[in-house]
């Protein structure tokens, strides 16, 4: 049984690539690429590097996923019976899909990473920021928006075409300001690096492929992440440790509070006021979190054991949305809302 080694081949140029990286490239008999699209391919080619590249099964696949797993299982299967060597773009263990499928395989095969030099730290340097402030890496092909920390440096890969920064756009604007001025960083760390700065709904004005690029969001100010349940839960830390009014408060004394605001609700539905709805639901979270501020102060809970309590809840409760479990009517979910709560609690009739 043979054994994969797995390569970096940098973020760009040679000069990017490890010298010892690059000697056993050139040592090596055959080479598997994921892709010949990266700069470093022809200065291989040119020294006789003998390779093949995975690029034919992109176009014959829907979507990437499926991509990555047929290039690992036929590195599997060729390993069972010879030693083989396989080059990806940057650092094989950041954002390497395929990678991933190698280092998990139950075929008993070899993975060897050897190395290699990922994007990231030209990126910090061509954008000037220092990664200890925090920051999130994430792909801009399957990256969700509620993913999104808006307090911390945000680097978005994969932004290849006006196709993907669009999404990828849209996705942005439901969490940051649309002025808000972001920066598309091209070929990172190389002589053709190119930084361009632009407000948000901009930076989807692109033409054609680029393979090298990715997008810096840098983080909002503190009062700027109104979208956030974070700066919530800050306001409220805030407001729980200066206000006395809110120090004075117990569960009895804010009850009739939220009763009122559950009242303000239901008014503002039966009168068809959107905007008056939101803000009522507003007021009724802003119920939750006095009370939470209350339990916390008096030692029985808090904010995280309610959320924490929901979330279980949520997973627990709903089988037929996680876990695959048939349930196609009303009916069917009613039935198996009832059996899972008296499962809980004992307790067949109680309403949901």
């Amino acid at each position: 049984m043979g054994k994969i080694q797995i390569m970096g081949l940098g973020a760009g140029d040679l000069e990017q690539l490890p010298y010892g990286v690059y000697s056993r490239l050139l040592a090596a008999e055959f080479v598997h690429l994921r892709t010949k699209e990266h700069p470093v391919v022809e200065n291989l080619k040119a020294a006789g590097v003998q390779f093949e590249s995975f690029d034919h099964i992109y176009e014959s696949k829907d979507n990437f996923d499926d991509v990555y797993r047929q290039i690992a299982d036929y590195l599997l299967e060729k390993a069972k019976v010879q030693n083989l060597i396989y080059a990806v773009p940057g650092h094989p263990l950041v954002a390497e899909d395929s990678v991933k499928h190698l280092l998990q395989n139950e075929a008993g095969i070899e993975v060897e990473i050897v190395g290699g030099k990922s994007f990231i730290d030209d990126f910090f340097q061509a954008v000037a920021i220092d990664p200890i402030e925090g920051f999130q890496l994430l792909d801009g092909l399957s990256f969700h928006q509620d993913q999104l920390s808006l307090g911390s440096h945000l680097i978005i890969m994969q932004v290849f075409n006006e196709f993907v920064a669009s999404d990828v756009k849209l996705k942005l604007m439901e969490k940051y300001p649309d002025e808000h001025q972001v920066a598309l960083v091209d070929a990172a760390g190389t002589k053709m690096q190119k930084v361009t700065w632009c407000p948000l709904y901009e930076m989807d004005r692109l033409e054609g492929v680029h393979n090298l690029l990715s997008l810096y969001v840098p983080p909002l100010d503190t009062d700027e992440r109104t979208k956030s349940f974070e700066l919530t839960q800050a306001y409220m830390d805030a407001i729980v440790e200066k206000d006395v009014w809110v120090q004075s408060q117990t569960h009895e004394s804010l009850l009739p509070y939220l009763k009122e605001e559950c009242e303000e609700v239901a008014e503002a539905i039966q009168n068809d006021d959107i905007d008056n709805l939101i803000e009522e639901l507003g007021d009724i979270l802003l119920q939750v979190f006095y009370h939470a501020s209350f339990g916390e102060r008096e030692g029985f809970f808090t904010m995280e054991d309610i959320l924490e309590t929901l979330n279980k809840k949520l997973r627990r409760r709903h089988p037929h949305v996680f876990d695959g479990v048939k349930a196609d009517t009303i009916e069917d979910i009613d039935m198996m809302w009832q059996a899972i709560k008296a499962k809980e609690k004992g307790n067949s009739d109680e309403t949901r």
